[in-house]
């Protein structure tokens, strides 16, 4: 079955300032002792949500007015650190469907498209003015239009980037490299049977 092209994703936003925000800080290791995915959704960030709560603030992704957000918006080199596939996925069962930032760490990056998950860079500057508008007007839908290479708020354009093989994969559908092979599974598998080393 051929994978959604992914040439758009659009919903409200949220900002999660800071700067090498690394997986350990995205999903803590005594969390990853799960078989599966499921259920991680409500520990990401979880250490910095409850520190902020007994400080007696209240971390981006618990403000009610940002609640049900599917645009993450951060600074630099985020998702740094180990190589844990649990962040993305962390944060894409949390909800978030996108990740604007000013550059990704590599795995963390491969991992996110592999989710179906865009990355996309835009400079500091267009961030910080992005998050003023979602923090003056927390319902404003972001459009991410990844043909344009834009993300639109409040009738406002701003540029970003994505890698250009990460940019094909989702646009074309190709984002999963394991759904891609087992679609063409029948073609491996006649393949397969012409090769002399295969033949039992």
């Amino acid at each position: 079955m051929a994978l959604e092209k992914i040439t758009q994703v659009a919903g409200r936003g949220v900002y999660v300032p800071g700067e090498d925000l690394d997986t350990d800080r995205i999903i803590p290791a005594r969390f990853m002792k799960c078989i599966t995915f499921d259920g991680l959704g409500e520990f990401a960030f979880y250490d910095a949500r409850s520190f902020a709560k007994a400080d007696g603030q209240v971390h981006p992704l618990d403000d009610e007015r940002f609640q049900g957000a599917s645009i993450l918006l951060s600074g630099s080199n985020f998702g740094c650190g180990s190589s844990r596939e649990h962040a993305p996925q962390a944060l894409y069962r949390f909800g978030i469907r996108a990740i604007v930032a000013e550059s990704f760490a590599e795995i963390f990056f491969g991992n996110s498209i592999t989710l179906g998950m865009p990355c996309v860079i835009a400079s500091s500057e267009d961030i910080r003015a992005i998050a003023a508008l979602i923090e003056s007007d927390p319902a404003a839908v972001l459009t991410l239009d990844l043909t344009e290479k834009k993300i639109s708020i409040a009738d406002t354009d701003f540029p970003v980037t994505i890698a250009a093989h990460a940019h094909e994969a989702l646009v074309s559908g190709k984002w999963d490299a394991i759904a891609d092979l087992l679609e063409g599974l029948d073609a491996v598998k006649s393949r397969a049977n012409v090769l002399p080393y295969m033949a039992a």
